[in-house]
C-alpha cells in the first residue's frame, strides 16, 4: 500500500509541478500574442511591434539552457527534490512580478527591460524544472512502466495551457477590451502565487529519488564536465530529438493565435476557445504515445510522430488559407495530437540516454537547447516567413524541424 501511495504522490508531484510551471510560461505566451505589443513595445508598424513581442518571448528559451546547467548541477550533486523546489520558486516569483510591472507609457524603456528580465528568470526556472520532473517520475517507475510514468510530467504541458488560456478566455468574456488591456491581463500572473503554493506543498512531501540516493557521492565529478566528456553524442542526439515538438507546439499555439486574430481577423475569444478544444488532442496524443512506448520503444514512437509532422507541415498553408475556422481547427487538432506523439515519450527517452550521475544535467540541457532551436524563435521566424512568403513556408518550417528530429533519433546508438 505504501508503494502505491508513494507512486501516486510522485506522479501527482510531477504532473502538478510541471502544470504550474507551464501555466506560468504559457500565460506569458498568450499575453504576448494578445496585449504585450502595445503595452510594452509600442511601434509605428504593427508587424515590428509583434516581432519585438515575440523576441521577448524568445528570451526565455535562451535562459533555459542556463537554467538547465545551473539546476542540473545541483540536481545531480545535491538531489532532485530540493532542486525542483528551487526551480518552482524562481519561476513562480518571476511570473507574479510580471503582474505588477508598469507599462511603457508609465516608465518608458524600463518597462520592456524589466519584462525581459522577468522573462529571463522564467526561462531559468523552467530550464531546471522539466528535467527534474521527468527524472522524478521515470526514476520511481516500476520496470516496464517507465514511459507511462514519464507521460505524467508531459501532461503538465496541456494542463498548464488549458488553465492559462481558459483563464484568459474567462477574463476576456467578463471584461471589456479596455479593461482587459488596462489591468485584466494581470490577473493570471497574480494568481500564479496560489498555484505555486500548491506545487510547493506537494513537493515538500516527497522523498528523494532512489536512483540518486544509490549513487556514490565520492565518484561525482562536476556534472557538466563529465557530461561533455562521456556523453557528448547522447547530448547532441537528444537535443535534435526534441526540436520537432517545440516547433509544432509554438506554431500551433502562440503563432497561430497571433496570426489568426491579427492577420486573419478572427475574434480573440473564438480563437482561444478553438485552441482550448484542440489542446485536448495533445493530451490524448501524450497518453497514446506513453502506452505505445512501453509496448514498443520511445524511439520508434517518436520517429513515427516525426514522420507525421513532416506530412502535416506540407498541408498547413492550404488549411490556414481555406478561409474556414473549422478547417483551421482541424489542423490545430491534428498538429497538437502529433505534438503529443513527439512529446509524450521524451521524458522516458532523454533520461535513458545518460548515466544517473549526469542525468539531470544531460536531460535538461538536451531538452532546453532543443527548445531554442525548435521553439525559441519559431513565432518570430514564422511571422517573418508569413509576411514575406506566406504560410506555405511556415508549414515547411514544421517539416524541416521534424526532419532534424528524425536525424537525432536515428543517431541514437540503440533503441531507447
Amino acid at each position: 500500500m505504501n508503494v502505491y501511495r508513494q507512486n501516486a504522490r510522485v506522479l501527482t508531484a510531477s504532473l502538478v509541478g510541471t502544470a504550474v510551471e507551464f501555466y506560468d510560461f504559457y500565460i506569458y505566451a498568450t499575453a504576448a500574442a494578445l496585449v504585450f505589443g502595445p503595452l510594452f513595445f509600442p511601434a509605428e508598424s504593427a508587424t515590428v511591434e509583434r516581432l519585438a513581442t515575440y523576441a521577448s518571448f524568445a528570451i526565455a528559451f535562451i535562459a533555459r539552457p542556463v537554467g538547465a546547467t545551473l539546476f542540473g548541477h545541483f540536481g545531480d550533486r545535491v538531489g532532485r527534490k530540493s532542486t525542483l523546489v528551487a526551480s518552482l520558486l524562481l519561476m513562480g516569483g518571476a511570473t507574479v512580478l510580471i503582474g505588477f510591472l508598469p507599462t511603457y507609457q508609465t516608465i518608458g524603456w524600463l518597462a520592456p527591460a524589466l519584462l525581459c528580465l522577468m522573462r529571463f528568470a522564467q526561462g531559468l526556472g523552467l530550464g531546471g524544472e522539466w528535467g527534474g520532473a521527468a527524472l522524478l517520475a521515470v526514476e520511481n517507475a516500476p520496470k516496464g512502466y517507465e514511459a507511462r510514468f514519464g507521460m505524467f510530467p508531459q501532461l503538465g504541458a496541456p494542463v498548464g495551457f488549458f488553465a492559462a488560456n481558459g483563464l484568459f478566455l474567462v477574463i476576456g468574456a467578463v471584461l471589456s477590451e479596455e479593461d482587459f488591456a488596462a489591468w485584466g491581463w494581470r490577473i493570471p500572473f497574480l494568481l500564479s502565487s496560489v498555484l505555486v503554493g500548491l506545487g510547493l506543498w506537494i513537493r515538500f512531501r516527497l522523498s528523494e529519488s532512489p536512483v540518486f540516493s544509490a549513487e556514490d557521492e565520492h565518484h561525482r565529478m562536476i556534472p557538466l564536465v563529465e557530461l561533455f566528456r562521456t556523453h557528448l553524442r547522447e547530448t547532441l542526439a537528444g537535443t535534435f530529438a526534441v526540436i520537432a515538438c517545440f516547433a509544432l507546439y509554438y506554431l500551433a499555439t502562440t503563432f497561430a493565435l497571433g496570426f489568426g486574430t491579427a492577420t486573419l481577423g478572427y475574434d480573440r475569444q473564438t480563437f482561444l476557445g478553438l485552441q482550448l478544444f484542440a489542446i485536448l488532442f495533445m493530451a490524448v496524443g501524450i497518453v497514446v504515445a506513453g502506452y505505445a512506448a512501453d509496448r514498443r520503444s520511445s524511439r520508434s514512437v517518436l520517429m513515427f510522430g516525426c514522420f507525421c509532422a513532416v506530412l502535416l507541415g506540407t498541408i498547413m498553408g492550404l488549411m490556414f488559407s481555406a478561409g474556414s475556422l473549422v478547417v483551421i481547427g482541424l489542423f490545430l487538432c491534428m498538429a497538437l495530437f502529433t505534438m503529443g506523439l513527439v512529446y509524450g515519450p521524451i521524458a522516458e527517452l532523454l533520461p535513458r540516454l545518460f548515466a544517473a550521475r549526469v542525468r539531470y544535467t544531460g536531460a535538461s540541457i538536451a531538452f532546453n537547447v532543443g527548445g531554442i532551436i525548435g521553439g525559441g524563435f519559431a513565432p518570430v521566424v514564422a511571422q517573418g516567413l508569413a509576411d514575406s512568403g506566406g504560410l506555405l513556408f511556415v508549414g515547411l518550417y514544421i517539416s524541416g524541424a521534424a526532419l532534424l528530429s528524425l536525424f537525432g533519433l536515428m543517431s541514437i546508438r540503440r533503441p531507447a
